[in-house]
């Protein structure tokens, strides 16, 4: 028998290929796209649509759709990483000594492989199914206990956003918790970092609290309800504030401290001097600069302050077997279920940055973490003996790794410095700011001598050296030098040898699910592939290495990186101009909420202070709308989950002198291309206010059609969701916002790096910042950046179809099953479906949280639970995963709903099935005492495909009750784990 060879046959087709045609362009397209055209056409036929085209024109409002993008054509992935690093070889990368809270630092290579590049790390999501999660919340866990022993305060948070961002948190949570509850002034002392003087001016101004910068002594003449001081200040100096703090107290004042995590090796702790609340960035524990971000801050405070807290807090509860179990605790806090009561808007946080850090710490222990900052701290006093016996004058005589040295001709000693390829602090009155970090060498500390003293200073390095080791340095003044022990935990004391690192990552690596094993199809979160290809520029040096208040003309490749990525922004989202400054969704949604007021502000309607919001709404809108003091008035949803447009109406029209703007998702959180959007829009601006339109589902608007041609004034663009920043178990994120021309203006600057209205140019604005650095998290805007350039116009407008197609598929399947809660006019659905449990729940008393942990056991995380309808889960599949995946997790659905049915009919108990029992784990299948209604194999391997390639939840579901009454966030002895 005559067998055809399929390759012969292949090449033969291919023989009349042309060679443009073979070079493939749309290589990329193909690889992020999960199904390719065969399995497109059978999802097709099987949901009743003729063509990608057809299922388009049923979903999507005529009205709305766009005429596509003008994005370009697609770039091959060598051709665009290429191209990149064409780009990032224009940044020049001195030698950074500027300081101001970011400084060089190595990052151990066992931790950039394993974590920073390692997709088991990076595509996790924020750890909400904690069963499935043990790995990243212990490494967080560190991260607390770290800032807990450093800080000397009692309870810490998993990570903010930023240093400066972490302060004005600080701020505010100073006003909740002061006694002196009639007062309304903040005091931060002028030797804070100016950026965070910078955003504190922001949310201050929001707030309507009053700030006062000035100088300590002055501190005495004001009625306080919080203070701020840098310590060390930002210019170096280390001031003992216990007394001053002492006194303040004993008015009510809530005193915070931001500080340095390396430098409390040495110092006496926040929590020693007596302060309420500690924070600061932890960058510099092996997290490259990256032109300003991401970075994890870190947040400490008191313990009876813990329901006031901002951000997240892990805590230890137990299992249902009682062993230690980590989640996150006191959730009931939190925006999503406080909206406008919240204590923040802080939805990402900088998760995948924390654990770099806590990992950094666990890699260098106490003594390692010691002797690194105790070599930075003689360097500081070789440089300041070596320039003092030279005659030139210091700032201060106290210092732990900057000094502040005074100069007559700054820009003669700039001039010198520059040409040495060296950049140092210039915004100092009178003085040049000198900060010594964990890479600084012996070489670079005799360039140093040779920019302020010449080339023949003549110092010997080594001879000074030795003059502090006879003399002494009383740089640390006595009364601040630390005495007590850190980081005595044996997690700090055993993982030191690279092998001993490495299979610690690796254990912890083993207990998360992420996006590397199965789909996570979290409705709104778009768990998209994050492509290799887009990854590999973030830990390139010339990206990693820049310091964000490195002079403009050495950033340039980042300048035109920034500038063409606006502007394929702005061509997708419809706008005029965009801020690259908030660092996260929730702060995009604030600075966009910002702008709008600001609008108001300058046409004299700063009395326009009442926000719109749909009852379906994500719970971060209200939450961001009570942070620039707005009231938040709910409107109603029809029995379809649109908007009620008559609802709408009525309310606008009743606050019509004082609507600031209504607060929308396209498509709306239900999944459904409301096809009165344009309407929504012109009633609002009717009465006089602004749309702000939330980025969340972004994913389905591209190149279809567009925020600024649907009507609305301002969005912010989660680049973690459509634009395929990875989620990094909780952060980082990136929210850049789109506005229309008029807004521009109003958009975030900044007080060191000028920019322009539209945020990506070198003119000063006059507007604060709402971010500690000029363009966030810049050094991950490459990721989208290689992915809209490989994608181009046709695959971006590509991917949101087959993001359509996906979730209409999996809809048409499961809903022979489960009810599909809302459809559109054509009974399809947008990017994301609901299935309604309700019914299920209420016949056999199985929950949507038996179902989300029973997900567990057949290896899927669960879709997002109870949002935004209670009792539900909402499923959004996105354009990258392939038929073959959807078709595994249809199965688990399915098979499910059969468990379901043996609760109802009364095979099994409500309390003694599956379903209940989940996430089944290894020691239940040991367990010699198995005594339920079901087989141990179903537990554990409910279908084939899931014996082919298990995944193990570590820990059987955990007691949230239980968590909660009894908090604990530091982590416990290294016994309760064996035992």
């Amino acid at each position: 028998m005559n067998v055809a060879n399929p390759a012969s046959t292949a090449l033969t087709a291919l023989s009349s290929v042309s060679l443009e045609t073979l070079e493939n362009k749309d290589e990329f397209l193909r690889r992020h796209i999960g199904p390719g055209q065969a399995e497109i056409d059978q999802m097709l036929s099987n949901i009743g649509a003729e063509s990608l085209d057809a299922l388009i024109a049923e979903t999507v409002p005529a009205g709305i759709r766009s005429n596509g993008l003008g994005v370009g054509d697609s770039v091959r992935e060598e051709e665009a990483l290429k191209d990149l690093k064409q780009l990032a070889q224009q940044n020049t990368i001195n030698r950074s000594f500027i300081g101001m809270g970011y400084y060089n630092t190595h990052t151990p290579n066992v931790i950039l492989r394993n974590v920073l590049e390692n997709p088991g790390w990076y595509t996790a999501y924020t750890p909400y199914q904690p069963e499935i999660a043990q790995g990243r919340l212990e490494a967080i866990l560190n991260f607390q206990q770290l800032t807990i022993d450093l800080t000397g305060l009692p309870l810490a948070s998993a990570s903010l956003l930023d240093e400066a961002t972490a302060a004005a948190e600080a701020m505010a949570l100073a006003k909740r918790v002061s006694k002196n509850k009639k007062a309304n002034q903040f005091f931060v002392a002028n030797s804070v970092h100016p950026q965070t003087i910078d955003v504190l001016k922001t949310r201050a101004d929001m707030f309507g609290f009053e700030l006062l910068v000035g100088d300590i002594s002055e501190i005495n003449n004001y009625d306080l309800f919080g203070a701020l001081f840098q310590y060390p200040t930002s210019s170096g100096e280390l001031i003992d504030l216990r007394s001053l703090i002492s006194e303040l107290q004993a008015k009510k004042t809530v005193i915070a401290l931001a500080t340095d995590l390396l430098a409390l090796t040495m110092l006496r702790s926040p929590g020693e001097l007596g302060a309420d609340i500690a924070f600061g960035s932890a960058q510099r524990f092996g997290v490259p600069m990256g032109y300003g971000g991401p970075h994890a801050a870190f947040f400490a405070t008191r313990d009876n302050y813990k329901r006031s807290l901002p951000g997240r807090i892990i805590g230890v509860s137990k299992d249902t077997r009682g062993r230690p179990a980590l989640r996150m605790a006191l959730q009931t806090r939190e925006q999503h279920i406080r909206r406008e009561k919240a204590n923040s808007n802080i939805c990402t946080a900088q998760v995948l940055l924390a654990n770099m850090a806590s990992f950094y710490a666990v890699y260098h222990g106490p003594r390692g973490l010691t002797a690194i900052a105790n070599r930075v701290h003689r360097l500081c006093d070789i440089l300041a003996l070596g320039l003092r016996q030279k005659g030139l004058e210091l700032k201060h005589t106290s210092w732990f790794d900057t000094l502040s040295v005074v100069v007559e001709d700054k820009a003669s000693v700039l001039q010198k410095a520059y040409s040495l390829g060296i950049n140092l602090r210039h915004d100092l009155d009178g003085a040049l700011g000198i900060s010594i970090d964990e890479t600084t060498t012996r070489a670079d500390i005799d360039d140093l001598f040779t920019v302020f003293l010449g080339e023949s200073h003549g110092i010997d390095l080594l001879a000074l050296d030795q003059q502090l080791i006879n003399e002494g340095s009383e740089s640390i003044p006595a009364n601040l030098v630390r005495s007590s022990s850190f980081l005595n935990h044996e997690v700090f004391n055993r993982y030191h040898s690279e092998t001993e690192m490495l299979r610690y990552i690796k254990s912890l690596e083993n207990k998360d699910l992420a996006l590397n094993h199965s789909m996570i199809s979290l409705g709104s979160c778009t768990m998209k592939l994050n492509a290799t290809a887009e990854m590999i520029p973030v830990t390139w040096p010339e990206f990693g290495q820049l310091h964000p208040f490195a002079p403009l003309d050495q950033a340039q490749g980042y300048k035109h990186m920034i500038n063409e990525l606006s502007d394929w922004l702005i061509d997708i989202t419809g706008y005029d101009a965009l801020s690259m400054q908030p660092n996260s969704g929730a702060q995009g949604e604030y600075a966009g909420l910002l702008a709008i007021q600001r609008y108001h502000q300058s046409r004299g309607e700063g009395h326009r202070n009442v926000c719109l919001i749909p009852q379906s709404a994500h719970g971060t809108n209200p939450a961001s709308a009570q942070m620039v003091s707005l009231k938040v008035v709910v409107v109603d949803c029809d029995a379809q989950g649109n908007v009620d447009l008559d609802d709408l109406r009525n309310k606008a029209e009743q606050v019509k002198d004082t609507l600031s703007c209504a607060m929308i998702t396209y498509p709306s959180t239900h999944g459904v291309y409301e096809e009165t959007v344009k309407e929504i829009c012109e009633i609002v601006h009717e009465f006089g206010g602004q749309v702000y339109m939330d980025g969340a589902n972004m994913n389905a608007q591209v190149g279809i059609t567009s925020p600024g041609l649907i009507g609305s004034d301002v969005s912010h663009l989660n680049l973690h969701k459509t634009f395929c920043i990875p989620h990094g178990g909780g952060g980082p994120g990136m929210g850049p916002i789109g506005v229309k021309s008029h807004l521009a203006p109003f958009l975030p600057s900044h007080s060191v790096i000028s920019l322009n209205a539209a945020g990506t140019g070198d003119e000063l604005g006059s507007n604060s910042a709402v971010s500690a650095a000029p363009w966030g998290s810049a050094s991950i805007l490459p990721i989208s950046y290689m992915y809209i350039k490989m994608m181009g116009s046709e695959g971006l407008k590509r991917a949101t179809e087959v993001a359509i197609l996906n979730a209409n598929y999996l809809a048409s399947k499961l809903s022979g099953h489960y009810p599909i809660l809302y459809k559109g006019t054509n009974g399809r659905v947008a990017h994301e479906c609901i299935v309604d449990l309700r019914p299920l729940k209420e016949a056999s008393g199985v929950t949507e949280l038996d179902v989300a942990k029973r997900l567990n056991d057949y290896g899927f995380h669960a879709p997002t639970m109870s949002f935004p309808v209670a009792g539900t889960l909402m499923i959004e599949p996105t354009e990258s995963e392939a038929k073959v995946e959807l078709d595994r997790f249809i199965e688990a659905m399915i098979c499910i709903r059969q468990e379901i049915a043996k609760v109802e009919s009364g095979e099994w108990s409500v309390t003694d099935n599956p379903l209940h029992n989940a996430p089944h784990t290894l020691a239940d299948i040991v367990d010699a005492n198995w005594d339920r209604a079901y087989s141990k194999e179903l537990a554990a391997y409910p279908v084939e495909a899931v014996a082919k390639d298990k995944f193990w939840p570590t820990v059987n579901r955990i007691d949230d009750v239980f968590g909660d009454r009894n908090l604990v966030c530091s982590c416990p002895d290294m016994d309760a784990y064996r035992e």
